[in-house]
């Protein structure tokens, strides 16, 4: 069985197997809550780019830093994956903790501030547009898998200071989330001036943890040279 899916039993089971050399899990204070994270930082003395990764509702942090462990072991990536709450009322104040959990993750690791990255995949997508309207001047670029703007949200375009650019990776045969609505926020994030790089995966459904190992070496491609004026 491969190892993501051996992940994803333990995870619906409620079992964890110990971290792995160079994660931590730390918790930090942030906006009145205290907010748990997962970190894994490569044996290295420079500044390193980080990729904070946000995960789908009902996941956890511990799938989505295990899809990343080879990749930043490769590149030298300090991975950073907060726990996300399933509540409604938690998106006004995702960016600032999202701020809050990286600046407590500097303590760990040694982070590049001009190259923190997002990816979010489904809800955790639905959080990093929110980090690229609101925090354009905090992150370099985001990576959104399988989620669009809602169109009643399309507003949070106009809070954005800098057109970040932006990677979308959605399936043709996502039962949870609209293709449609996909397609329509990659030609309104064009047209708002945004840089998009757009990918459509043919016979891909919603679970990321299936494309992973293809998909994120792409990710990496398109995130690795960006970074903040």
């Amino acid at each position: 069985m491969r190892k993501s899916a051996v992940m994803l039993l333990l995870m619906f089971a409620g079992i964890w197997p110990a971290l792995g050399a160079g994660m931590a899990r730390k918790k930090v204070n942030c906006d009145g809550t205290q907010q748990s994270y997962l970190v894994l930082s490569p044996d290295d003395e420079r500044e390193l780019p980080a990729l904070l990764l946000l995960h789908g509702a009902g996941d956890s942090p511990e799938p989505m830093v295990d899809a990343w462990k080879a990749m930043a072991k490769k590149e030298g990536i300090v991975l950073v994956a907060p726990e996300l709450p399933r509540k409604a009322e938690f998106e006004e104040k995702a960016p600032r903790v999202f701020e809050c959990v990286l600046e407590d993750a500097k303590h760990a690791a040694k982070i590049n501030p001009k190259r923190v990255y997002v990816l979010g995949n489904s809800m955790g997508g639905y959080l990093a547009y929110d980090a690229m309207a609101f925090d354009s001047d905090y992150f370099a670029a985001v990576v959104v898998h399988a989620m669009g703007i809602d169109p009643g949200y399309d507003g949070i375009l106009e809070h954005a200071k800098r057109k970040m650019p932006v990677a979308i990776y959605m399936g043709d045969e996502d039962p949870l989330v609209s293709l449609k609505n996909v397609r329509r926020t990659r030609d309104l994030l064009q047209r708002k001036g945004f840089v998009v790089h757009y990918v459509e995966l043919k016979g891909h459904d919603h679970n990321y943890y299936r494309v992973a190992e293809r998909i994120n070496p792409d990710i990496w491609r398109f995130l690795a040279d960006k970074a903040l004026p």
